[in-house]
């Protein structure tokens, strides 16, 4: 697995911040961020956000929030992306 980096967070500490990546051969995104808070995981866990999609947060899968001011990199990210799904 090789992971392509995209950016970070520009507003990052230095510690732990909001990161995107595309994954080489699968051409996936892969984000790291904050684990969206208690209210924000409710409202998406149990909203029927598809008519006949199950509802729920599958424990597999989890819930992050990326801010706004990294939409531009989340943007490259797609591009990058794109681009390398083309070459498979």
């Amino acid at each position: 697995m090789t992971l392509r980096f995209v950016g970070i967070d520009p507003n990052t500490g230095g510690g732990g911040s909001p990161t995107v990546w595309v994954e080489e051969e699968s051409a996936d995104l892969v984000l790291q961020g904050p684990e969206a808070e208690e209210v924000l995981r409710a409202l998406v866990g149990e909203t029927q956000w598809v008519a006949g999609h199950a509802v729920g947060i599958p424990p597999h899968e989890t819930v992050i929030r990326i801010p706004a001011r990294m939409i531009s990199i989340l943007r490259e990210a797609c591009d990058v992306a794109e681009q390398r799904a083309r070459l498979r």
